[in-house]
């Protein structure tokens, strides 16, 4: 079943174009991973998903209605959850507090969401009494991803999650994330820069250049390409004397 569909999407910044007519498709229980470098609209088409930027043109369907412009805080009643760059945590606020503060669209209680996070990120526990601003950077990823799981959502959408941390740090990341979606069926659109461990973790993606997917499909496929392997995943080639070739350009093939 189809969670996410974008169609032609477009977006400014000003008179600035940051999208450039994009379209991906998100399957139920699947992860989604959107790579580029710096600057390539990632993180704008992320906002427009969540709602905090409008559309210039195109639609965002999110199981099978129309959203695209909608209210952010209704968005998440709705079941799209935003895990932003940079974490964005209360540094003033508990580390509990943090947490239920994204259940806030919810009615009831949310014990048993604070249990599920809690299971996934035990420091989180022995923190809870803890104001966030004092956890280290990798403790406020965990807090920013069980935030976001506080709202149960249909979606998570998770915006550069191993920015500023260590290898280390970022492979415990990601095997939480690849538990969620294995273990809770979590749906996940995942941008990334780090494009080894977003294909390892991901289960098709998309790249994207200059606010324009180039390149999309099967994490496998993606990984063969010679254009992902030089320009993201590091393989360099050498020509016959042995010399880089650095001018290459992309085929996208």
């Amino acid at each position: 079943m189809s969670v996410l569909s974008v169609r032609n999407l477009e977006a400014f910044y000003g008179a600035i174009k940051a999208l450039r007519g994009v379209s991906i498709d998100v399957e139920q229980g699947e992860i989604v991973a959107i790579l580029g470098a710096n600057g390539a609209g990632k993180t704008t088409l992320m906002k427009t998903i969540a709602g905090l930027m409008d559309p210039g043109k195109g639609s965002i369907t999110f199981l099978g209605e129309e959203i695209a412009g909608v209210d952010p805080a209704r968005l998440v009643a709705r079941g799209i959850s935003l895990v932003p760059e940079g974490r964005e945590v209360f540094p003033y606020l508990t580390v509990e507090e943090n947490l239920r503060l994204g259940a806030f669209t919810r009615k009831g209680g949310a014990q048993d969401d604070l249990d599920l996070v809690y299971g996934y990120f035990p420091i989180l526990q022995e923190r809870r009494r803890q104001a966030a601003g004092f956890l280290s950077g990798g403790q406020q990823q965990m807090l920013a991803i069980g935030r976001g799981l506080m709202a149960r959502p249909k979606l998570m959408m998770l915006d550069e999650p191993s920015l500023g941390l260590s290898p280390l740090l970022t492979t415990e990341i990601f095997e939480i994330i690849a538990r969620l979606n294995a273990e809770q069926g979590v749906t996940m659109l995942l941008v990334e820069q780090n494009a080894h461990i977003a294909l390892e973790t991901a289960h098709k993606g998309y790249v994207l250049e200059m606010g324009r997917i180039m390149m999309s499909g099967p994490t496998e496929r993606l990984k063969a390409s010679e254009d992902i392997q030089e320009f993201y995943l590091g393989r360099t080639e050498a020509t016959e004397r042995g010399q880089k070739r650095w001018k290459r350009r992309k085929t996208w093939r």
